[in-house]
């Protein structure tokens, strides 16, 4: 995935390219992204469906001393499973595997991609070797078949399984492998990818299925369990705590998403791709997802409670709605204002020292048709204040595509207010 390219323009006012040219922090495109954060990061890749290889993290040891062991207390995760303590002592992330393990799948994803074939003086088409050889000269194919592995949990018995975007893009052919060594051919009903969730149906009976937990209550040192195919091994549970959660997708080096991720450093490698997160509950709190080329320890989840609702769109209607403004802004600062109104060739005097400030306006867009210019600062969107760009992208995942919203905007040291029809937002 690449970062969104900066205009050289911000706009035709004379001079606040100059200044964007010598002073303007990094930017981001209201298309659904996040903070543009720098880095070298890989999130994922086309179709295999898995994430760059990296040092494989080291993974906590777990001991039956620990939260969950087999004891008997009602306290525990056992009795809250409703599995009954087995002479053997276990401990929560065992029980954990036996509650929700059924019901992750391995996902094998292939698709049929054209390659270049050399022209002009190739020396298979030299005329020489027709003539000794016919049509017995070797010739390179011109399609060759790409192969990808990763994860998935069923969420349904009606055979719907939730997996990530990327696993599935472009795919011809799709077999679930399922843990009771079944494998079935599966029909992706729907991909989405600003938030990299996918939906694919099995037509299968007796299915275990998952149980999904609340990713909105999540906070940084709880338990996080996940279970995947990493590297070709099928059935690989791992063990970790959230790290953090509310990671933007630019600070996760991924700023095209609309997605607040979970960190973890429960070890995800490629093949974890669409696997779940889970809590010691055995609930589903994340969808696995991507992982920081060159890093240890530190994976990315979509939370579970996003991932449902897309999920929910696509098996409705194989689309997700994202309502889009269109514009590129930056974060106001203190410190950035300041340089704005001590600097001549920006043109520009503002008042305000929080707020978004507006880089550029896409063409014909909804902020284009609004009357929204680059130079221009949000300081409210409806009744609420909006500072950060994370905000903003929250407030409009909330809205409806076709929804007029008042934008509070400050130009020329003036309020003035600008309504926007929302639109979807164009993927390409």
């Amino acid at each position: 995935m690449e970062h969104p390219s900066i205009p050289p323009q911000l706009s035709s006012r004379s001079g606040l390219s100059a200044f964007w040219q010598q002073s303007m922090p990094l930017v981001c495109m209201l298309l659904g992204a996040g903070l543009v954060s720098g880095g070298h990061y890989l999130a994922t890749n086309p179709l295999p469906g898995s994430e760059m290889a990296i040092a494989q993290p080291s993974t906590p040891t777990v001991s039956p001393a620990l939260p969950g062991a087999a004891t008997g207390s009602p306290n525990q995760p056992n009795d809250r499973l409703g599995l009954s303590p087995s002479a053997n002592p276990t401990n929560f992330v065992s029980d954990v595997v036996k509650w929700t393990g059924g019901a992750v799948v391995r996902i094998d994803a292939s698709r049929t991609v054209a390659t270049s074939r050399p022209k002009g003086n190739h020396r298979f088409d030299d005329p020489a070797l027709r003539q000794y050889f016919g049509n017995q000269v070797p010739v390179p194919p011109s399609t060759q078949i790409q192969e990808g592995v990763g994860s998935g949990f069923i969420l349904d018995s009606q055979g719907h399984i939730l997996t990530n975007a990327h696993v599935v893009d472009g795919a011809d052919q799709v077999m679930v492998t399922l843990t009771d060594s079944r494998t079935v051919a599966g029909e992706v009903l729907g991909t989405d990818p600003v938030t990299d969730v996918a939906v694919i149906k099995i037509a299968a009976e007796d299915l275990p299925t998952v149980k999904l937990g609340n990713s909105d209550s999540l906070e940084p040192g709880q338990w996080a369990i996940a279970i995947g195919n990493p590297l070709g091994l099928d059935n690989t549970v791992t063990v970790g705590i959230v790290s953090a959660t509310g990671r933007s997708s630019g600070e996760v080096g991924i700023p095209e998403k609309r997605v607040s991720f979970i960190q973890t450093d429960t070890a995800i490698n490629p093949g974890n791709s669409g696997g779940p997160l889970l809590n010691a509950n055995g609930e589903v709190i994340g969808v696995n997802t991507a992982i920081i080329q060159d890093a240890q320890s530190i994976g990315f989840a979509i939370p579970i409670n996003l991932a449902k609702k897309i999920a929910d769109q696509l098996i409705a209607t194989g689309t997700a709605d994202h309502p889009y403004i269109g514009i590129q802004m930056t974060q106001l600062t203190p410190d950035f204002q300041a340089q704005l109104n001590r600097d001549p060739s920006s043109k520009l005097t503002i008042k305000s020292d929080r707020g978004l400030f507006v880089v550029q306006v896409v063409p014909d867009s909804p902020a284009d048709r609004a009357g929204l210019r680059a130079g221009d600062v949000i300081t409210q969107v409806g009744d609420q204040p909006v500072e950060t760009i994370e905000a903003i992208q929250q407030w409009l995942e909330l809205q409806s595509v076709g929804r007029s919203v008042s934008l509070t905007i400050e130009r020329d040291q003036t309020s003035m207010q600008l309504d926007v029809t929302l639109d979807q937002l164009p993927v390409s």
